[in-house]
C-alpha cells in the first residue's frame, strides 16, 4: 500500500544506553555515486530509521577518504547513532572498500542486507578527486592532489575505485542474494524505478516520497572549502551534544538550507572537466576491475566499459562476463 508524503516522525531513545541488537541494511559504494540522494529518499518512509549522522564511520577502518583506524570499534556506543523504529540503516559509504568491514559486519550483523551504489568509475573518480580538492581535503591530509595523474598513484582515491576487488571481499563473507546494485545514473533518469527496487528487496511497503533530485543530491556546487571563519563556525557547532543541534539540522535539510556555503564561510575551488588524460590515467585498470565485478556479480558494465574503451582508443570487444 502507498504511503502519502508527509513528515517522518521518531522517537528519540537517550544516547549511551545499550549495544544495538542489528542493524539491518546498510547503504554502502563509492563517493559521488548517489548515497547522499537515496539516503535522504528512503529517510522520509517510516520503516526506515537511518543513522544520524547519515555516515557514522563506525564500523569500517576507512573513516572517510583518507581518515584509517584499525582499532576494534566500542560496539556498545553504535546504538547511539540509531533513533526510533524500523529498518536500521547504516549509509556510511566508505564501508564498501574496506577490508575488514566484512569480516566485522558478518560477526556481529549476519542477517544485514546491502544497498550498493556504483557509477562508471572514471567519471567517478575524477569526481571525487574535483570534491576533495574543492574542500581541501588533500592537504587537510598532508596530500596534494592538484593534478589527477598524482591523486590516481595515492592509495585513498585507488582504493575506493576496484569494485571487483571489493566486492570479492564482500563475497568471502555474504551471498550475493543479499545485495542489491544500482547503477547511479538510473537515480536521475529513473528515480521511482530505483527506490521500488529497493523497497521491494527490503520488503516494505511503497511510500510517496519527495524525489526532488537537485534538492537531496550531493552536488558538485555543494563542495567548497572552508574559511577559517567556516572551521571555528563548525567546530563550535561541534560541542554542541546531539540531542540539541539534531532537530536544528533537521529543520535546515529540510529546507534545503547549507549555511556552509555561504561566501563568509566556504570559498568554491575551479572545477576540473573530465577529458582523455583522465580516462588514459586508470582507464584500463578499470576495466579489469569491471570486468572482475561482472564475472562476480553478473552486473551488465558493458556501457561503463565501452564508454572507457572509447576514450582511451581500444577497439577491442567489452560487455560483462
Amino acid at each position: 500500500m502507498s504511503g502519502s508524503p508527509m513528515m517522518k516522525v521518531k522517537c528519540h531513545a537517550p544516547t549511551g544506553t545499550a549495544r544495538v541488537s542489528s542493524v539491518d541494511v546498510f547503504l554502502i559504494g563509492v563517493p559521488k555515486a548517489g548515497t547522499t540522494w537515496l539516503s535522504n529518499i528512503l529517510n522520509q518512509h517510516p520503516e526506515i530509521c537511518l543513522s544520524d549522522p547519515k555516515e557514522p564511520n563506525f564500523v569500517a577502518t576507512h573513516k572517510g577518504t583518507f581518515a584509517r583506524d584499525e582499532r576494534e570499534p566500542d560496539w556498545s556506543k553504535y546504538g547511539d547513532f540509531f533513533s526510533g523504529g524500523g529498518l536500521k540503516m547504516d549509509a556510511s559509504v566508505h564501508t564498501f572498500s574496506c577490508p575488514i568491514a566484512p569480516h566485522r559486519i558478518k560477526s556481529n550483523f549476519p542477517h544485514a542486507r546491502f544497498i550498493l551504489c556504483l557509477r562508471e568509475p572514471v567519471s567517478r573518480a575524477v569526481s571525487h578527486w574535483n570534491m576533495v580538492r574543492s574542500t581541501g581535503e588533500d592537504h587537510g591530509n598532508g596530500r596534494d592532489w592538484g593534478d589527477f595523474e598524482g591523486a590516481w598513484s595515492d592509495e585513498s582515491l585507488r582504493v575506493v575505485s576496484m569494485y571487483g576487488t571489493s566486492m570479492r571481499n564482500w563475497l568471502d563473507h555474504f551471498d550475493l542474494s543479499r545485495f542489491v546494485i544500482i547503477d547511479s545514473s538510473r537515480m536521475r533518469g529513473d528515480p521511482m524505478s530505483v527506490v521500488r527496487e529497493v523497497e521491494g528487496f527490503l520488503g516494505i511497503d511503497e511510500w510517496g516520497y519527495d524525489v526532488n533530485m537537485d534538492r537531496h543530491a550531493n552536488t558538485s556546487s555543494s563542495n567548497r572549502k572552508t574559511t577559517v571563519v567556516g572551521s571555528f563556525v563548525m567546530f563550535v557547532f561541534s560541542l554542541i551534544p546531539r540531542f540539541v543541534k539534531s532537530p536544528i539540522v533537521k529543520f535546515l535539510q529540510r529546507r534545503d538550507w547549507n549555511i556552509y556555503r555561504l561566501p563568509v564561510l566556504s570559498s568554491e575551488e575551479e572545477y576540473v572537466p573530465i577529458g582523455d588524460q583522465h580516462y588514459f590515467a586508470c582507464g584500463e585498470e578499470l576495466c579489469d576491475e569491471l570486468a572482475l565485478f561482472g564475472s562476480l556479480t553478473g552486473f551488465d558494465h558493458s556501457d561503463w566499459e565501452g564508454q572507457i574503451r572509447e576514450r582511451i582508443g581500444d577497439g577491442s570487444e567489452s560487455g560483462s562476463e
